[in-house]
């Protein structure tokens, strides 16, 4: 049985620009994801992309419930977001 994905609604809220279908979208094709371990609570980040063709950085958390609540989306992915998954190389300057 999959598992249910709610998206909160104050995602569209500050970026209407990602539709709830955005979010599913790129929750569907999650290319990286991971648990942080910088949070206080079970949240993961997820980088996945919308039927557009936009990458979206989402953050969700796996509720008692066994379902997802994806409360945070953006696009396109920070890079702190990208680091933290793996998705750029560090690379040293030359002088």
């Amino acid at each position: 049985m999959p598992q249910q994905v709610k998206v909160h609604k104050r995602i569209q809220e500050l970026h209407p620009e990602i539709e709830n279908e955005d979010v599913l979208a790129a929750w569907d094709t999650c290319y990286s994801s991971a648990r942080r371990s910088d949070s206080a609570f079970d949240d993961y980040v997820v980088i996945g992309s919308d039927k557009k063709g936009r990458l979206l950085q989402l953050i969700a958390v796996l509720e008692s419930d066994g379902s997802w609540l994806v409360y945070h989306a953006f696009t396109p992915p920070t890079d702190r977001v990208l680091k933290e998954l793996g998705l750029t190389e560090n690379r040293k300057r030359k002088p």
